[in-house]
């Protein structure tokens, strides 16, 4: 059965939860696009695996299926994607409190066409397939809530590369401590400019003259 979601991205050793302040995270941030009860929060919670992933691991790679969504519980991911010369880019940045994937790669088991690793240690709460369509089939709102959030993320990733073309070096620098606040410091300098669209260097010399 193919899960009804339409392109985009959203982008474990089992263990049994209680209802503390990351699960509610999860479900206040879940709940954003939909109404759930507690029982159906239970069925969720029932099935979630957490996976703890190291530094410079992969989570998704280009060309591989995607079997899990995750919500980050812990760590800095980012995605990126490679040249023909096997330079990498960063596309974007992944923290805590926020969802994690490939999702239409993941919905409609098709191979990946980025590259999601990790920038530090991290754990996340994973949902394979297979609990996926339980949830589909139990949680009668679970595809609209997903849609939804799906339209959230994407709307939200394409407003901020629209934003990003249209400012210079040091705005784009000021726009991304705005919208990743506190990441400044818990990402590598080479990446952080590879985002910005500058050298290393640059970056040095926007951040000494805003300090």
């Amino acid at each position: 059965m193919t899960i009804g979601f339409t392109a985009g991205f959203f982008t474990f050793i089992f263990c049994h939860f209680k209802v503390g302040n990351t699960m509610e995270e999860l479900f206040n941030y879940i709940k954003k696009f939909g109404v759930l009860t507690h029982a159906e929060e239970l069925l969720i919670a029932e099935g979630l695996q957490e996976i703890t992933i190291e530094k410079g691991d992969s989570f998704i790679e280009a060309g591989k299926l995607s079997r899990k969504i995750a919500f980050v519980k812990e760590g800095v991911f980012r995605s990126l994607y490679y040249n023909k010369q096997g330079d990498d880019f960063t596309r974007y940045f992944i923290y805590e409190g926020r969802f994690i994937g490939d999702f239409h790669g993941f919905a409609d088991q098709l191979a990946s066409h980025e590259y999601i690793e990790a920038i530090t240690d991290g754990v996340l709460l994973a949902i394979d397939l297979e609990h996926f369509k339980k949830l589909e089939e139990k949680i009668a709102v679970w595809p609209v809530l997903f849609a939804r959030l799906h339209a959230f993320v994407a709307h939200n990733k394409l407003k901020v590369a629209s934003i990003m073309l249209n400012l210079d070096a040091k705005e784009r620098y000021i726009h991304f401590l705005n919208h990743y606040p506190g990441l400044a410091n818990r990402v590598p300098q080479s990446m952080l400019a590879s985002y910005l669209g500058i050298t290393p260097s640059s970056l040095s010399r926007i951040r000494r003259n805003i300090i």
